[in-house]
């Protein structure tokens, strides 16, 4: 195994794909579940798309101060912040859920937290795999383990949520999202990452965020990665939020079938994330261009993503 992934060869690493499986299995139950907690209480395909909308705007405004952030802080201690709050907002939900108070303002509030969290911790979790695994000979190896463990819990996750949705309820999936972050915080606690260089507070968060932005325009492999996870994300992903819809009024199914559905798609998805994990030597041409200055960490997270 270590020869065929070399990144495993890290402890900090293993500790950290371990943990987030976990984690995102239960991610993705929190996901379907509460897509179908918002259809069940309104028959809504337009309050689907604002609620998708109200947890991801948070993402997309804060990102660039949230790479501003992985860049000066600690990583390992801005994870375990983010996972707390997320765990913390998975246990509102299943309260309020099985407690059968739960409203639609309540998903809006918590949605957007959610996003809010979400912007720190990407930015943050993707640029700490080069610390966890400590040789950027690896370092394409832990990102397609990476991307095979995320698809793979988008797999698994949907499935099993459709199951105890139309089981036990939406509130069950919420609990175990929230218990599952034990896991991961816990992984995260146990490492012994070495300390990074810090970096040059003399440049204001203004100056890092702008210059992210331009490292992005001028550098073409960055910048054709923007425009294509741009238009994936626009016109590709937005099914998702839909997928409630034609399962019940198009398949005429429940629940399950919601949670098969989205495992479906995730199966390609991680057939192409295992043909990369294989270890090999990255070339000149897959990876961040070798230059002198210093990628931002604005930036330097679609390297991970790609």
């Amino acid at each position: 195994m270590r020869s065929a992934f070399p990144a495993l060869q890290s402890r900090d690493y293993r500790l950290f794909l371990s943990g987030q499986l976990i984690s995102l299995v239960g991610t993705w139950m929190q996901t379907v579940a509460q897509s179908w907690l918002v259809y069940r209480l309104t028959g809504s395909a337009a309050l689907l798309g604002l609620i998708g909308f109200a947890s991801q705007i948070p993402v997309f405004l804060l990102s660039p101060l949230g790479g501003v952030v992985a860049d000066r802080a600690n990583r390992r201690r801005v994870l375990i912040g983010t996972q707390s709050a997320m765990m913390v907002l998975a246990f509102v939900l299943a309260a309020i859920t099985l407690a059968g108070t739960v409203k639609v303002w309540h998903l809006f509030v918590l949605g957007s937290l959610l996003g809010v969290a979400n912007a720190f911790d990407i930015p943050a979790r993707q640029a700490f795999v080069i610390e966890m695994v400590g040789s950027r000979e690896h370092l394409l190896n832990a990102i397609a383990l990476n991307s095979s463990m995320v698809n793979g819990a988008r797999v698994a996750g949907p499935a099993v949520a459709g199951v105890v949705v139309a089981a036990v309820g939406e509130g069950w999936c919420f609990l175990i999202n929230a218990i599952s972050y034990v896991a991961v915080i816990g992984a995260l606690a146990a490492m012994q990452v070495k300390p990074r260089r810090a970096h040059d507070a003399a440049v204001s968060a203004w100056e890092s965020i702008v210059e992210g932005f331009q490292f992005g325009i001028r550098t073409a492999p960055v910048r054709a990665l923007l425009l294509l996870l741009g238009l994936v994300s626009l016109m590709g992903m937005p099914y998702t939020v839909l997928m409630p819809v034609f399962a019940d009024r198009v398949l005429h199914g429940g629940a399950h079938t919601y949670g098969l559905l989205l495992s479906m798609s995730g199966i390609g998805a991680l057939a192409g994330a295992m043909s990369l994990t294989p270890a090999r030597r990255p070339t000149k041409r897959c990876g961040p261009p070798a230059e002198p200055a210093r990628q931002p960490a604005i930036v330097g997270r679609l390297w991970n993503t790609s």
